[in-house]
């Protein structure tokens, strides 16, 4: 009964049961239902995960009909909403959302979810400009949901370990760090008509309105109308890390330059680097979509006393003075497994403690690709000031 999965939330909550655990040690009773805002590609696997450990998606808000039938096929029986707005409203039985829209409606997403009292498993970036990090983060704290961000790293075994090992000073003083990202993935963009229907509004949201353009929404993430390109989605990452890792703010100030190489018809470039000024090192963050070279992402931390460098593999460290010989002196391989960050969230859902990902977390990590794209755009350096939000 639907009182039964209630009765067991508020005893969970309340610490007289356990955290939660894999579906196989639920009743039918017991799982929390949640809706899926968002069904592309990442929202569908992000809709696979979630159901793995036991929790059950009960409604769809999407508004790509395509999108839609392909998530039912993992979701059966959940209910299919074009508006958002409207499940929330209208699914007063929804524990949590997880959010996997586009950037530019990651903020519009979280207030609403926020307002209608629902906890929040959102992905990254935080939000597509610094006044909406800000924005985000405040509603956040008035509010008393669980908000955990998308930034997997902050839950993986493997990087808390390598995370220890800076800490324990087996790189010295780091002078330099370098994250970069090479996939061979670059083609020019698909303008070809979109199969199935689409509600282009609901689309665009608070974008500005245009006339419908197929590319636009396949590859929404190449266009400044609906996100920060990959100078954000994929430097939201690897920026946290290197934060994390330095115990160190945001950038004082970024420089950019890059240029579209192959995807003919993106906004955003597909080959970029940018430098970073940091209190008492150096960061640069490089992206080429053009070469598999080190394919995938990796970060280099550079210090007196050694290297290490993290990637999807795991990690190696090598001691100074660096010869090509010499074998690392740490290692370890190890994935980075979202199954973990969708477990501590689901823990945090019952505990009611900070997830591994907070919003400030994810506000910072995300301010200095902002930075970056501003600094990119306005073809000078930009600096970020103290709150975060104003730049000069």
């Amino acid at each position: 009964m639907e009182s039964d999965r209630r009765d067991f939330l508020k005893v969970a909550a309340a610490g007289a049961a356990p955290l939660f655990v894999p579906s196989s040690a639920w009743g039918a009773n017991d799982r929390p239902n949640y809706a899926l805002i968002g069904a592309g590609g990442r929202g569908r696997y992000l809709n696979r995960i979630f159901q793995q450990d036991g929790p059950k998606c009960v409604a769809i808000g999407e508004v790509y009909e395509p999108n839609v039938q392909e998530a039912l096929k993992g979701a059966a029986g959940a209910k299919p909403y074009v508006d958002y707005r409207e499940l929330l409203q209208k699914e007063k039985d929804v524990d949590f959302v997880v959010l996997a829209g586009p950037d530019h409606h990651h903020c519009p997403m979280m207030l609403a979810a926020l307002e209608a009292k629902k906890d929040v498993y959102a992905e990254k970036p935080l939000s597509k400009t610094l006044e909406e990090s800000a924005t985000m983060v405040a509603a956040v704290r008035k509010s008393k949901q669980v908000v955990q961000i998308g930034m997997q790293r902050r839950s993986a075994p493997a990087v808390m370990a390598a995370k220890k090992l800076v800490d324990d000073g087996v790189l010295g003083r780091i002078t330099l760090v370098k994250p970069q990202w090479h996939w061979n993935v670059a083609r020019p963009l698909n303008n070809t008509p979109l199969p199935g229907k689409i509600d282009w509004d609901r689309f665009l949201g608070n974008a500005p309105k245009r006339p419908i353009e197929p590319m636009r929404f396949r590859y929404w993430r190449y266009f400044w109308d609906y996100a920060g390109g990959n100078m954000t989605d994929q430097g939201t990452h690897l920026m946290d890390v290197v934060l994390w890792f330095t115990n160190s703010a945001p950038p004082k100030s970024a420089v950019c330059w890059g240029y579209v190489a192959k995807m003919t018809g993106a906004e955003h470039p597909d080959v970029f680097s940018a430098v970073f000024e940091m209190d008492n090192y150096m960061a640069t963050w490089t992206l080429d979509y053009s070469n598999s070279f080190q394919n995938g992402w990796s970060i280099t931390f550079m210090g007196d006393k050694g290297t290490m460098i993290l990637d999807e593999w795991g990690y190696r460290v090598w001691a100074e003075p660096w010869k090509p010989e010499n074998p690392p002196i740490h290692q370890e391989q190890a994935p980075v497994p979202i199954e973990n960050h969708v477990q501590n969230f689901l823990e945090c859902i019952v505990s009611r403690k900070d997830p591994n990902c907070t919003v400030e977390i994810a506000q910072r990590a995300v301010a200095g690709p902002h930075l970056a794209n501003l600094a990119f755009q306005k073809a000078r350096q930009v600096r970020l000031g103290p709150d975060l939000v104003k730049v000069s």
